[in-house]
């Protein structure tokens, strides 16, 4: 293990991006869906509707959380659908399986997606068996990351130190709570999205795959 890591304890991971690469697309077909929802809802067109849409990511952290602040969404409504996709995009990922499985400690999926939705991901990737569990956005009580509060809620539910705790994402902004309550970060920078004039001075680490980057550093001295 690397040296700079052997604090480490506590294993954390985000989904969509960072478990496999944004290349995939994935996560654009997500995206449309929010697209549809949100013009079927408000009654606009998918223009207006991605405006509105990409506002809500920029200013609440997530789509939901200003769909239900603005218009009273039900969130398991909205999960549902805009969570019905194909999924023939992933393929299983052995390696990052065998890397996941070296590494000392404790493994959790912190996500803003839900449970059923994650479960399928892990299980199209072959990591169905690789994490002691799934926080999700119920968990999170609907305050999805970047909020502060779900942060401290994954270290409350699981009793985490979060000094001995290492969070991998790839949105930049979603490592700044946590480097924030003493965290290790590492920025999975493979092409997602991200928020303008981002700045990254609470990124421990930068890859743009994990898989190599967890390989690496179980192999240093």
């Amino acid at each position: 293990m690397d040296k700079r890591l052997s604090h480490i304890r506590n294993w954390i991971f985000d989904l969509d991006n960072t478990l496999y690469p944004a290349s995939a697309r994935l996560f654009d077909r997500i995206d449309a869906k929010m697209g549809a929802y949100i013009a079927n809802r408000l009654g606009v067109d998918l223009i207006e509707a991605r405006r509105i849409q990409k506002g809500y990511f920029y200013g609440h952290g997530t789509t939901l959380a200003g769909m239900m602040a603005d218009h009273g969404v039900d969130p398991h409504e909205f999960l549902a659908y805009v969570h019905d996709i194909e999924m023939d995009v992933l393929e299983e990922n052995a390696p990052l399986a065998a890397a996941i499985a070296k590494l000392p400690g404790r493994k959790i999926i912190f996500t803003n997606a839900d449970t059923p939705y994650a479960t399928k991901v892990l299980g199209r990737l072959g990591l169905g068996e690789s994490f002691e569990a799934i926080h999700d956005i119920h968990a999170m009580d609907l305050a999805a990351k970047p909020q502060a509060s779900a942060y401290a809620g994954l270290c409350a539910a699981f009793d985490l130190d979060p000094h001995a705790s290492l969070f991998a994402e790839d949105m930049a902004r979603n490592l700044k709570p946590a480097k924030a309550i003493g965290m290790t970060t590492l920025w999975v920078n493979n092409g997602s999205e991200q928020t303008p004039d981002e700045t990254h001075e609470h990124v421990d680490f930068i890859t743009d795959d994990v898989t190599d980057w967890l390989e690496t550093i179980l192999e240093a001295a």
